[in-house]
């Protein structure tokens, strides 16, 4: 499998340049990107979802999973008490789920993918997808609601109105990836600029779906090389985990990181 666009920044100036790639609206004058952003440690790692790194049956493990979850975690911030409510608060916890994380900050992205010290040796890989372009993908049910309320994304009170769960997504026919934003469920979500994705089936991979649809994303190659650069470039903004992981946790590892020695 052959993926394509890829950027391969050459200096941190460069680098800028790419993480704003395509994000100047024209039809506003002003910088509004259309692109969400995912970032990952080593550049060959796909876009698997946690649930299929479970590997079994997926289908049958993600409705026993969620099933299990909503039974002995009695929580009273699930507002909507739908399955979409709860797959977020169960992605957010750990959950093996169908959901990717994303962002709409690039510098949060950036931020995943120089994040573990371990894995400095390898290149990094920070993805961006055009999530306003999905909606040319929906079936029609799911684009008349986004049409509806004017926008790019879904919330969980959207999705709940076209699909009552998971179950009855899962009976479409075609494949297609949907972006919603999950409730501000604690500072952690709202501190990294929080969207999900999913695909209409659990076992699909978004790597496949996007093969022959260049248009919808690129890919910037974070070398190796630069990895020491860029992190404590992002230290000094403050994007590190002591302001996107707020709690003694990820004070810790923001402080276990920061005071490491570089060899």
């Amino acid at each position: 499998m052959k993926l394509k666009p890829e950027f391969l920044p050459s200096s941190w100036t460069d680098l800028q340049e790419l993480l704003f790639y395509d994000a100047f609206n024209s039809t506003i004058g002003r910088i509004r990107s259309p692109y969400i952003y995912r970032g990952l440690s080593i550049f060959d790692y796909e876009l698997k979802t946690s649930l299929i790194r479970l590997h079994g049956s997926h289908k049958d493990l993600e409705f026993h999973l969620l099933r299990n979850f909503k039974k002995y975690s009695h929580q009273p911030d699930i507002l909507n008490n739908s399955d979409w409510d709860w797959l977020a608060l169960a992605q957010h916890h750990g959950l093996p789920t169908r959901l990717l994380d994303w962002t709409y900050s690039p510098y949060v992205a950036l931020h995943f993918a120089t994040a573990e010290l371990d894995l400095f040796h390898h290149d990094g890989i920070i993805w961006a997808l055009n999530y306003e372009a999905l909606k040319n993908y929906l079936p029609t049910n799911l684009k008349r609601e986004l049409t509806k309320v004017g926008s790019n994304s879904f919330t969980t009170e959207m999705l709940n109105t076209v699909y009552k769960d998971i179950q009855e997504l899962s009976q479409e026919e075609t494949e297609f990836v949907v972006a919603f934003e999950s409730p501000s469920l604690d500072a952690r979500i709202v501190n990294q600029f929080a969207i999900f994705t999913f695909m209409s089936h659990a076992t699909s991979m978004l790597d496949d779906w996007l093969v022959d649809k260049p248009e919808l994303y690129f890919r910037i190659r974070i070398p190796a090389a630069m990895k020491w650069e860029i992190r404590d470039k992002l230290d000094q903004v403050n994007i590190n985990e002591r302001v996107l992981f707020p709690g003694l946790d990820g004070l810790s590892k923001w402080l276990k990181r920061h005071y490491s020695p570089k060899e």
